[in-house]
Order: C-alpha cells, then structure tokens, then sequence
C-alpha cells in the first residue's frame, strides 16, 4: 500500500513537556529506569573481577536477565490490574535487598549456584518503570497528536539511562570498588521507585478489565497472543542481543588492550549515537510508515553489528558502535510505536513490558554466549553475538511483516467508525 503523508508538523518535546502533570512522573521515574542500564554491566563487572572469568560473569548475568523477562509481563498484567503503585512498592523493595545479597555473595567468594540464587529474585524484582511511564503518557494523550512525540522522547530517555548507567556503573566499579555499581544501582531503584510510586495523580485507570468483562466488552486477552506482539518480541530479542554482546565484548577487548576505562567510553558512544537518532526520530514528521521504518532501521542494524567483530582498533570500533547506535533507535522507537496500534487499552503495560523483558532475554542470552566466547577466543568472537541476533529477527520481521498492520485497521473497515489521529501507514 502507498505510504500516506502527514500534513500536519509533529508537536515538539517542549509543547509534550507542558502536558500538567508529566514532570512529576518524569524526574523520579529517570532514576528508577536505571535497573535496566546498571544491572546487566555491573553484575558481569563485580562477578569477573571476583572469579576471573568472563563466562561466569555473563551466565550470571543472564539468569538475572532470563528472570527479568520471565517475571516482567506478569508484572505488567499485575500493574494493569491493580494499579501501578501496589506493584512498585513491594518489588522496589525485593529488588534492593536481592542485589545487596548477591553484592555480599559475590564479594564473599560464594560459589556459582549461590549467585544464581541471588539472581533470581533481583531480576524478577526489576522494576517495569519505561513501560509504566509509557502506559502514563498513553492514558494522558491517547488519540492526540502528542503521542508520537511521547514515544520517541521515551526512547530518548530510555537510550540517555543507557548512555549514564554503563558509564557511570563501568566508572564506579573501576575507579571506586568493583561493588560500588550494584550498589548505586540497588539504591537508585530505591529511592527513584518509592518516589515514583508516590506520584498517584498520574496514574493511569486500572482494575478496568474487570469492568469491560461487566460490560460485556471484548474479553482480555494475553498482549502475547497478538501475532503482531510476538513478531516484535522477536526483533526486540534482537536488539537485546546487541546490548548484552556489546557490553561483554567491549569489557573484554578493553582488557586485552590493557585499558579497562575505555569500556565506558567505547559503550558511551554506542549508546550516544542511539540517543541521537532518537531525537532526530522524535523530531520528525515520518513520510513513510512505520512497518517500513521498522523495516528500514532494522536492515541498517544488522549490517552494522555484523561489521563489529573486524574493528580492532579503539577508533575503528567506536565508530562502528555509534552506527549501531544510530541505527537502533529507530527499531526501537518504532517498535513500541506499532505495538500500541495492535492491542487493546487494558493491555498497554502488559504489552511494553513484554517488549522490554525480550531486550532483557535478548540481553541476558548474548552475555551468556558472548561471554563464553570472548573467554575461548578472544573479543572479536564475542561481537559475533549481535551480528547473528539482529540477522535472526530481521528475516523473522521481513517474513511476518504483515502481522503488524494495526487492530484499528480491522475494527474500522468493520463497524466504519475510528478514534485515532491520522498516521503515516504503509
């Protein structure tokens, strides 16, 4: 279908800014979004500095990882049900405490299976803020022209914690003591999470599946059983993968050149080039529409990560990781663009949560693999994680393209009536 152009000019980040009451969710929810960006860097940091061993870093990592994606949408549905606060307080909690024990274990020299324990439970405990502040946006802008823009300045935002949280994790453990990034990072999510949690008036609606199902309303189905929903879980694997290979491969080919900070400054690029393709996304009126944009920016990431593993030179492979960078934005902003088209209202922070907890699996499965890999042959190995994860889902996108077009599309052509503002469609 020919691509529809918008005429309208997309509201700007400063008009979506002064939507009331967005700066009081906004500020707290920043510091409890950095879990996602410290965790996974500062486990394989504490863990390879305590055992010596990459591999062992990374499967702990994953397991925290593999729990993250498991428990996530669960805390979604929870979150969509009962209410965002009644889900923040109690696992911000069980958070703090589990990373605190796994700190302990680590730095006490406990053996493998005592760590994964502790893993377990701290990334169950991962709070799902990026989609609860999402879900805040959608409730606050639903049908307006302000929700594009809201989408691209989260992931915006959701890039910026990625460009703080490795480095600040990477400077921590390196400069100050090889726990001090779990630390910050478990008191972050503490103090961010209750304050966020605090913030009542912005809420969105929940306990509203209970009252559709009374109404007599379409049922409540899983945000996983939309095929359009899996096809995204399924790229969003793939750009997990790039993170949890480029965060092994870059700590380890820091090592073998003999200077560990340049971990975070090579990683700091990378996701300063995600950031900036992320304002540039947000600050654009597409032309084309967003099946094809995810098309597009996914092509460009997997040939981008599949160049990584010849860069042997600090230079060379800071330059290549700010084009991965570049190029992930788009997928990612896009990404959680569609998925809003595909399901209901009352499945929102069960369905970006899905999302987010695939980057996790993504993640945790390319620290794994990558980890072992850089032990037995050295850096450039390792980056051939990213290269095979993007290149998987990208023939799994192309393949199943058509899944995404959007629920309204359907409802539309069959009862004639519609709710949202015009898009760019493909």
């Amino acid at each position: 279908m020919a691509s529809t152009v918008v005429s309208e000019k997309r509201p700007g980040y400063g008009q979506l800014l002064r939507t009331p009451g967005a700066l009081s969710f906004l500020i707290p929810g920043f510091a409890a979004r950095q879990p996602f960006a410290m965790l996974t860097i500062g486990i394989v940091l504490l863990v390879q500095h305590t055992t010596g061993s990459y591999g062992s870093a990374g499967a702990v990592a994953a397991v925290t990882g593999v729990s993250m994606a498991l428990f996530a949408p669960q805390s979604g549905k929870l979150a969509d049900r009962f209410g965002q606060r009644a889900v923040l307080v109690p696992g911000v909690l069980v958070h703090s405490a589990a990373v605190s024990l796994l700190v302990v274990l680590a730095l006490a020299g406990a053996p493998l299976w005592a760590l994964f324990l502790a893993a377990v439970p701290a990334g169950a405990s991962v709070p799902q803020v990026g989609p609860m502040v999402r879900a805040r946006w959608a409730a606050k802008l639903d049908g307006t022209p302000l929700m594009p823009t809201a989408a691209a300045f989260e992931s915006v935002t959701d890039e910026f914690t990625f460009v703080v949280g490795p480095v600040l994790a990477t400077a921590l453990c390196t400069g100050v003591h090889p726990a001090a990034g779990l630390i910050t990072e478990a008191a972050l999510t503490l103090f961010g999470g209750l304050f966020f949690a605090a913030q009542r008036a912005t809420q969105p609606p929940f306990g509203a599946l209970a009252a559709a199902g009374r109404n007599g309303a379409e049922p409540h189905r899983s945000a996983l059983s939309v095929p359009g929903v899996r096809v995204l879980v399924v790229a969003f694997l793939g750009i997990g993968a790039v993170f949890g290979g480029m965060q092994v491969s870059l700590t380890a080919f820091s090592e073998e050149i003999g200077n560990p900070g340049a971990n975070g400054l090579l990683y700091g690029v990378f996701a300063a080039g995600n950031m900036l393709a992320g304002i540039a996304m947000g600050a654009v009126a597409w032309k084309i529409g967003p099946r094809r944009r995810l098309l597009l920016g996914y092509a460009g990431l997997t040939v981008a990560a599949s160049l990584l593993w010849t860069a042997h030179s600090v230079p060379l492979l800071a330059a290549l990781g700010l084009v991965v960078g570049l190029c992930i934005a788009p997928a990612l902003i896009t990404g959680y663009t569609i998925v809003e088209t595909l399901i209901p209202a009352t499945a929102r922070t069960e369905a970006f949560t899905w999302l987010t907890g695939a980057v996790a699996l993504g993640q945790a499965l390319a620290v794994t693999v990558a980890g072992r890999l850089a032990d037995a042959h050295g850096s450039g190995a390792g980056f051939l994680v990213p290269a095979a994860g993007t290149a998987l889902a990208f023939v799994t996108l192309v393949a199943l393209r058509s899944r995404l077009r959007p629920r309204e599309a359907s409802r539309v052509a069959a009862r004639g009536i519609g709710h949202r503002v015009p898009v760019a469609v493909d």
